[in-house]
């Protein structure tokens, strides 16, 4: 008698759409909430070190301040809540290595980020003027990444 070869059937792989991933959200009257969400925004200095040097490339940035979405504040506060999550200030800035990395920042937070960009003599003059956007912005929990104004 011969003996029969078996063989596997191989299934085809499914193709995965949008419509089959699933959405998690997380409930905030959970006991460790604060420290879930911590763990989980909280970026290494590698990150950080990565986006300061994506910035840099952009022009001649003078000052860049993250709040929002960067931020990880522990004492109860909504950091969220923010005039802008990343504000740039600088001169002849590359308007597609900015749109290209601001998708790519935003992909990676996986969130639309509030975005503010400024010229160095604006800047200067709203700051003299105690212009509520920057007073808002620099009172604020905020962490200036690049600070060649002095600030």
């Amino acid at each position: 008698m011969k003996k029969r070869k078996k063989t596997k059937k191989h299934k085809r792989a499914k193709k995965v759409t949008m419509t089959d991933r699933t959405a998690y959200s997380l409930n905030p009257g959970f006991e460790f909430f604060t420290e879930l969400k911590s763990l989980i925004l909280k970026s290494s200095p590698a990150e950080k070190n990565k986006m300061v040097k994506k910035i840099l490339g952009l022009g001649k940035i003078k000052l860049a301040v993250t709040s929002g979405v960067f931020i990880n504040e522990n004492n109860g506060t909504d950091v969220y809540d923010t005039v802008a999550d990343l504000f740039v200030v600088g001169d002849d800035i590359n308007k597609n290595k900015l749109r290209t990395f601001l998708a790519s920042l935003e992909a990676e937070v996986g969130k639309e980020i509030k975005f503010t960009l400024m010229e160095k003599d604006e800047f200067q003059y709203r700051h003299g003027m105690f212009d509520r956007f920057i007073r808002v912005l620099l009172e604020g929990p905020h962490e200036k990444i690049i600070n060649k104004l002095g600030l």
